[in-house]
């Protein structure tokens, strides 16, 4: 980036405009390697709301509403809908906890209230197999787990226990995106791979052409001596579904996993004067 505060500008004037919309990551990576923020278009927004069917239109309509009189906000009051709005855009991914506080360990290895559905009483009752035997449904999302779990809606009536929500502080949300999960996955996984390419050279820094081969996984070159090599049937390289650029990053280009690693901080480009550009980890 060569000018980053110009970039930044651009963004926060899009955003002003509505145009654009700031995601927050949190927790996701190790330090530098962290994806702290991203973008969505607000067509883009407003395409998987119409998408999702388990939304109602009246509830799409507010939800999209309040992302346009706040261009600016990060974080969404729980106030601003009812806890039953809540639950569904929980539910359909377009909401997150703002600050997760739950622990699994804490969940399932502390003491708990005889009759409630996860104390050993109740859990030592219920069939095998069945939902009981684990605490019943959606056990780890009224603890406060889960990708999506908070308790929206508090403890039932007459219960003697205070509002969960109340003791976690629970009061805010982020906006989030539909099964950006197993992007954000294939997104750490093809860093960490095309890290560990470059660390077998002995100096952690090899030239991109060699990087390029690496990650495409040997497979011959796409120049007119190769092609002419394999309809000879002198072809020995690599098909490219058995390697890992196909079978487990879906053919994700060399070039994309570069430019990630570059804007993380991972890696940096330098020129050889030799064999063109070469990279090395930072």
């Amino acid at each position: 980036m060569s000018a980053p505060s110009k970039t930044e500008r651009e963004i926060s004037g899009l955003m002003k405009a509505s145009k654009v919309r700031k995601i927050i990551i949190p927790g996701r990576g190790i330090g530098m390697s962290s994806a702290g923020e991203g973008l969505v278009l607000y067509q883009d927004l407003e395409r998987l709301l119409a998408e999702s069917d388990q939304i109602i239109e009246a509830l799409k309509t507010k939800f999209y509403a309040y992302l346009r009189s706040q261009p600016l906000r990060q974080k969404i009051p729980r106030v601003a809908f009812t806890p039953s709005e809540v639950t569904v855009l929980l539910n359909t991914g377009f909401l997150t906890s703002a600050q997760s506080r739950f622990d699994s360990a804490n969940t399932f290895t502390s003491p708990v209230k005889p009759g409630t559905p996860t104390s050993i009483a109740s859990v030592s009752k219920a069939a095998s197999g069945s939902m009981e035997a684990i605490g019943g449904e959606g056990a780890v999302h009224r603890a406060g787990g889960g990708i999506r779990g908070i308790n929206v809606h508090g403890n039932p009536p007459g219960s003697e226990e205070p509002d969960r929500d109340i003791q976690l502080g629970v009061s805010e949300f982020q906006l989030a995106l539909p099964n950006m999960g197993p992007y954000l996955r294939l997104l750490f996984a093809a860093r960490s791979h095309l890290i560990s390419l470059i660390k077998k050279s002995r100096y952690q820094e090899a030239p991109l052409y060699l990087l390029r081969e690496r990650w495409d996984g040997g497979i011959s070159a796409d120049d007119p001596a190769a092609k002419a090599k394999k309809y000879r049937g002198e072809f020995a390289g690599v098909l490219p579904s058995k390697t890992r650029k196909w079978r487990q990053f879906y053919g994700l280009s060399f070039e994309w996993v570069l430019a990630e690693c570059l804007g993380a901080g991972l890696l940096e480009l330098f020129e050889t004067r030799s064999v063109g550009q070469a990279a090395r980890i930072t």
